[in-house]
C-alpha cells in the first residue's frame, strides 16, 4: 500500500474537478525563457491571448485577464460595475455561490440570497418572479454560477437571462463560468451576460493563477459610475494597456505562453467536440453511478453538471474516509463534500484534457475503492460505462467495416 512506499509508481488520478491535468503541449509552451514584458515580441504574445480567449468566451467584446485565480475575477466583476450598499441577488448553488455571497458581504454590498438544499440548483421562474417584486428597481446585478463545482449543478444561462429580460429588470447579468468554460457551450455576448468570470486552471488546461472577466458594454458603461474601491483589479487601466499588448503591472508572463497553447488546442479539437466530449464524459459517469446502485447529489436532471458528478455514499458512510481510503490504496484523488452535505458525498472531475479511456481507469478505480471501504452497492458501473462509449463510438461496427 502506498503508506509502505517511498514511490507510488504510475499516474496519479486527479480526479477533482480543478485544478485538471496540464497537457504537455501547455507545460512545454511555459518552459520559455523570460522576455521582457514591455517588449515587442511580448506585445504579440498578449495580443494573441487577449483574440484568443474572447473566442472561448464567444464575445467581440474586451476581456481582462488577471494574474488571480477565480477569486480574484470574482472580486473584479463586482468592484468594477457596483458601487457601496448596492443590492445583488443571488442563488445558493452550493458552496461557490455562497463564497461569492459571503465576498459581496465584504465588500460592503447588500445580497440578497434565495436558499436551496443545494440538490436541485436554481429555478428560472424563482429569479423572474423575484425581480418583478422589485419594483424600486433596487437590485443591481443579478450573479449566478453557470456550473457549481460543489454540487454538479449547471444552470441554464439562456433562461435566466430571459426571466430578466420578461422581468423587465435593468440589473447587471454575472456569471461564473469558472469550472464550465471550455468544457460547456458557454455565448457571453447571445446570452446576453455583462460579466462573465472564468479561471485557467480547468476546462483552458492550465496551472491556477490566471482568471477573467468578459466584459460587456452595458457593463463598461456601469464601470464609469462604479464606487467600489478599486486598484489591482481596475480595468480602466488594465483595457488601457491592453490596447497596445501590455499590462499595468507585471502578468504571469510565461503562462500567456501556456494560455495560447491551450486555446489553440481547443480549436484544433473543435469547441463542439470539445463540449460534446465533455457530455459523453458525464453521461457515462452518471450511468456507473446509477449501475452502482447509488444517488447522485443533484436531484434535478435537465441540470446535470459535464464537468463534474457528486455521488451521494449510503447513510452511515463516510466520504472523506472513503476519499482517503482511495487515495492511499490506488493514487485516486476526489473532489471533497461541503456544507451541510459535508462528509455524504464525494465528487468525480471529467473535464480538460481527459479522455474515455482515462475516465474508465478512474471509474474502475472507483468501483474497487468502494469495494475495499465496504460501501453498499452493486457491481456493472464500469461496464454499463464501457458499453455507453462503445455504443457512441459506433459499438464496434467500425472496426468491422
Amino acid at each position: 500500500m502506498a503508506q509502505n512506499s517511498a514511490r507510488n509508481p504510475g499516474r496519479h488520478f486527479l480526479q477533482i474537478p480543478g485544478p485538471t491535468p496540464v497537457p504537455d503541449r501547455v507545460l512545454r509552451a511555459m518552459d520559455m525563457p523570460m522576455i521582457d514584458h514591455r517588449g515587442p515580441e511580448f506585445a504579440k504574445i498578449t495580443k494573441r491571448a487577449l483574440e484568443g480567449i474572447k473566442t472561448i468566451f464567444k464575445t467581440t467584446n474586451p476581456v481582462v485577464i488577471y494574474t488571480a485565480t477565480g477569486t480574484g475575477a470574482w472580486e473584479g466583476a463586482l468592484v468594477n460595475t457596483l458601487s457601496p450598499g448596492d443590492r445583488v441577488l443571488m442563488f445558493e448553488t452550493g458552496q461557490f455561490s455562497t463564497l461569492w455571497k459571503r465576498m459581496a458581504e465584504r465588500l460592503g454590498l447588500k445580497p440578497e440570497f434565495i436558499t436551496s438544499d443545494w440538490r436541485h440548483g436554481l429555478d428560472p421562474k424563482a429569479l423572474e418572479a423575484r425581480l418583478r417584486e422589485d419594483k424600486a428597481k433596487e437590485i443591481k446585478a443579478v450573479c449566478v454560477l453557470h456550473n457549481e463545482t460543489s454540487t454538479g449543478a449547471l444552470t441554464p444561462i439562456a433562461e435566466v437571462r430571459k426571466a430578466i429580460d420578461a422581468a423587465g429588470h435593468p440589473a447587471l447579468f454575472m456569471v461564473d463560468t469558472i469550472s464550465s468554460l471550455a468544457s460547456v457551450d458557454y455565448r457571453h455576448d447571445e446570452w446576453g451576460v455583462d460579466v462573465s468570470v472564468g479561471g485557467a486552471q480547468k476546462g483552458l488546461m492550465m496551472p491556477p493563477g490566471m482568471s477573467f472577466n468578459a466584459i460587456s458594454d452595458k457593463a463598461l458603461k456601469a464601470s464609469q459610475s462604479s464606487k467600489m474601491p478599486k486598484s489591482f483589479l481596475a480595468w480602466d487601466d488594465m483595457l488601457n494597456m491592453n490596447k497596445v499588448g501590455f499590462f499595468p503591472y507585471t502578468p504571469a508572463t510565461n503562462m500567456l505562453h501556456g494560455l495560447n497553447v491551450g486555446i489553440e488546442m481547443l480549436h484544433e479539437e473543435g469547441l463542439d467536440n470539445v463540449f460534446a466530449r465533455h457530455e459523453r464524459l458525464a453521461e457515462a459517469t452518471r450511468r456507473a453511478v446509477k449501475a452502482w446502485g447509488l444517488e447522485n447529489l443533484n436531484k434535478n436532471e435537465s441540470q446535470l453538471s459535464p464537468t463534474i458528478t457528486a455521488i451521494l455514499l449510503p447513510e452511515g458512510h463516510d466520504a472523506d474516509k472513503f476519499r482517503a481510503l482511495a487515495l492511499d490504496s490506488f493514487n485516486i484523488a476526489y473532489g471533497a463534500s461541503f456544507g451541510a452535505h459535508a462528509g455524504k458525498y464525494f465528487r468525480i472531475g471529467h473535464l480538460g484534457d481527459i479522455n474515455d479511456g482515462t475516465l474508465i481507469g478512474a471509474l474502475a478505480i472507483t468501483e474497487m475503492a468502494l469495494a475495499l471501504a465496504g460501501v453498499p452497492h452493486k457491481k456493472g458501473g464500469v461496464q454499463a460505462a464501457m458499453d455507453y462509449f462503445a455504443a457512441q463510438h459506433g459499438g464496434g461496427k467500425r472496426a468491422a467495416a
